[in-house]
């Protein structure tokens, strides 16, 4: 459908202005109607969930790169030591080394705080005095195994198993790592599960208003892009409020049961994580919105809006389990390409948020992830005008050539 004059265009209004009518108009009516109310309570069902995210918590901090064990014994003994691991590592699970100069072991928190080196503890002393020095947990699980070669590299048990003597510290890099990851894991889910709670409303909403013909009259009224536009963000408005009540209730129990002192706070910071997560929450939101947005406004019934968003969900799934994986190698390709790509972005970069100090590149992130939703939409308006508002056959051609002739006479 387009516009009868020229006039006709001049006499609409503009594009933001009419989509913050459209936007203020649906925001109202779903935040007074009667399903609101149940649409409260829908994340209820949602709790269940939570044993599986915490099994893929586990599963992506096991994932990081595994800390490795710096051997600081005098050279000779260095050798040896290496030698009984090249030995036993086939055999037991026995954690990755690397030999450093004996003098190094002096200087364990500067070897413990290397970004580019991962040590998880430093082994210092000698083969019949070992000292390993890291955090309490670390330290406890790995001293029987640095007992067992270091008896390997003096000739077997026969020499007996030294006392390995402890020196526990309050962190390394290696725990932080897994902390951080565990933080990363936690926000990715959490995500995701609210942008595939949230983003599903904008299809029926389409689909109602297109049967009751409700969507011609505002595309003759208002540019389409507009309507998508406003519809879009009224959903996340009211997506918003589910949140802050959701938030609210959260952040009650959190508060009563402690359950945040689990969690390594994030590399940006808490107030900046927050920030940043609802951010990428609403990018999330604006970027799968828009395609469930397509998908609605093409599908003639509710029936087909089911089988086709089925696409669209399979999508997210990708999309999560592509972020889950990125997350464990920060700044790697597959990183890099999960950041780049407008649906994966927000994913990535709530990952990214926890592990890595740097604000520079969620500005950037964010700015691409605005241009996507604007290119999205605009192309949605555009084939729902193509599509829709103008379908039915052509008008036929005049024809020409012998099958012409021959239809003529």
């Amino acid at each position: 459908m387009s516009d009868a004059s020229p006039a006709g265009a001049r006499a609409r209004l503009p594009l933001w202005r009419a989509a913050w009518v459209i936007a203020r108009r649906d925001f109202t009516a779903i935040l007074l109607s009667k399903a609101f109310l149940f649409f409260l309570v829908g994340p209820l069902f949602f709790i269940g969930i939570s044993g599986a995210a915490g099994a893929l918590s586990a599963q992506a901090v096991g994932s990081v790169d595994s800390p490795r064990l710096a051997v600081a014994l005098p050279p000779a003994e260095g050798r040896a030591f290496a030698a009984a691991h090249a030995g036993l590592d086939a055999l037991l699970n026995l954690p990755e080394i690397e030999v450093v100069e004996a003098g190094e072991a002096n200087d364990a928190a500067r070897l413990l705080a290397d970004d580019a080196r991962n040590f998880g503890a430093v082994l210092g002393g000698t083969l019949a005095a070992p000292r390993l020095t890291g955090t309490a947990e670390r330290i406890e699980s790995w001293s029987g195994r640095v007992a067992l070669l270091a008896a390997e590299a003096q000739g077997g048990a026969a020499a007996g198993y030294p006392a390995v003597a402890l020196e526990p510290t309050a962190a390394t890099v290696a725990s932080k790592r897994s902390a951080n990851a565990a933080t990363a894991t936690a926000g990715l889910i959490l995500l995701f599960l609210l942008t595939m709670l949230l983003a599903g409303m904008v299809m029926s909403n389409l689909v109602e208003e297109k049967g009751n013909k409700i969507i011609e009259i505002l595309a003759a009224a208002i540019p389409m892009d507009a309507v998508f536009f406003g519809k879009l963000f009224a959903m996340l408005a009211v997506s918003f409020v589910g949140i802050a009540i959701w938030g609210s209730a959260a952040g009650a129990i959190v508060v009563a049961t402690g359950v945040l002192d689990d969690f390594s706070p994030p590399a940006v910071g808490w107030p900046a994580f927050a920030a940043l997560f609802l951010a990428y929450f609403a990018m999330a939101y604006l970027l799968i919105g828009s395609i469930f947005l397509t998908i609605g406004s093409m599908a003639p019934t509710v029936r087909d809006v089911q089988t086709m968003s089925m696409p669209a969900t399979i999508l997210q799934l990708l999309v999560f389990f592509l972020a889950s994986f990125a997350m464990t190698d920060i700044g790697s390709p597959v990183e890099l390409a999960a950041v780049a790509f407008p649906l994966s972005s927000p994913y990535a970069m709530v990952a990214r948020a926890a592990q890595e100090p740097a604000l520079w590149p969620h500005l950037v992130a964010l700015a691409w992830q605005v241009l996507s939703v604007v290119v999205f939409v605009r192309f949605g308006a555009r084939l729902f005008r193509r599509r829709v508002m103008k379908s039915g056959p052509a008008p036929a051609k005049p024809g020409r050539g012998w099958r012409a002739l021959f239809a003529r006479r």
